[in-house]
């Protein structure tokens, strides 16, 4: 492989791609930009007099074929199929990094691979898309709902007892095919994809996350790359964001707590106001919602990821 080029493994979806192309662009253009500094002395194994060359690798992974029990498979195996393929090339050296949507990664990280950079936080909102332009508390009784995520299956039925909720599965466009087909009068789906899609238009209503908690991560993309690669991970701290970095951290380590998965019921978000960190988290247990938040320093994410999970857990 030359100097200045790498490769990004992507799945070949549209939200895949779009996000692949977001890191693309995101790298190419903080790279121009530093090597027209006079203080840039370079990164070690990159050339500064050349441009950055970043390519893009379609990999099909298991998860993007068609699968009959898919529905039935564990949350943690369903990850694994749309990341499993990616994380192999990595570890062959077939491609360099990969980018991810935080949400959708297994709480491991395979041996040898590292989650290195968090370059952004888009809207993390959960979203509900009607056929009919009605938002979740308009819709008629026995209307039925879409979502694959047991979290905002708990979620819909805290607010509206009296809908259906029906499992789909699909990408983006598959989703809202099926609700235009008419087998859903509404689906749920993350804001953060939506707009990255330039689907916003049809968003029909944004949930409050106070009352609709967004799933741990929702949002955050996440770049990973072999952990023994310097030049790669000297690469990408360019571009990582140290705050949305601490949102992971203690997001992920909320989800760990309760063994997160779509088929764990719990939700969570976080902020960061100066050096304070606030986290609110949501755990729906014998159908009971528990809604609790915290705060603190926002270096001390575990610790206030454990505050929360505990004063859920003691409620």
């Amino acid at each position: 492989m030359k100097t200045n080029e790498i490769v990004i493994g992507t799945r070949g979806s549209i939200l895949a791609l779009v996000q692949a192309e977001k890191v693309q662009k995101m790298l190419t253009e903080k790279y121009e930009e530093l090597r027209k500094r006079d203080d840039f002395k370079g990164i070690k194994g990159f050339d500064r007099d050349l441009p950055l060359n970043v390519s893009l690798e379609v990999i099909t992974t298991t998860g993007d074929k068609n699968l009959k029990n898919f529905s039935e498979m564990k949350k943690a195996v369903q990850k694994e199929l749309f990341v499993k393929e990616i994380e192999k090339e990595m570890i062959e050296g077939k491609v360099d990094l990969a980018v991810h949507s935080l949400k959708d990664m297994p709480l491991r990280t395979p041996e040898g691979l590292l989650n290195a950079c968090f370059p952004l936080r888009e809207d993390n909102r959960d979203v509900l898309i009607s056929r009919n332009g009605l938002k979740l508390s308009e819709l008629p009784e026995n209307s039925v709902v879409g979502t694959g995520s047991a979290r905002r299956e708990k979620e819909i039925l805290n607010l509206r007892k009296d809908v259906q909720v029906k499992p789909i599965r699909g990408n983006i466009h598959t989703r809202l095919k099926k609700l235009d087909d008419g087998e859903y009068d509404a689906i749920v789906l993350a804001a953060a994809g939506m707009k990255r899609a330039k689907l916003e238009d049809r968003i029909t209503e944004y949930f409050d996350i106070d009352t609709f908690m967004p799933a741990p991560g929702q949002g955050i993309l996440c770049i990973q790359c072999r952990e023994n690669d310097e030049r790669i991970r000297a690469l990408l701290e360019i571009i990582n964001d140290s705050e949305v970095t601490l949102m992971c951290q203690v997001e992920r380590e909320f989800s760990r707590i309760f063994n997160g998965g779509c088929h764990t019921p719990i939700g969570c978000s976080s902020a960061i106001e100066g050096s304070t960190l606030k986290l609110k988290g949501m755990y729906s247990k014998d159908g009971k919602r528990i809604f609790k938040k915290v705060e603190g320093d926002k270096n001390k994410a575990g610790e206030l990821a454990e505050k929360l999970a505990g004063e859920i857990r003691n409620e």
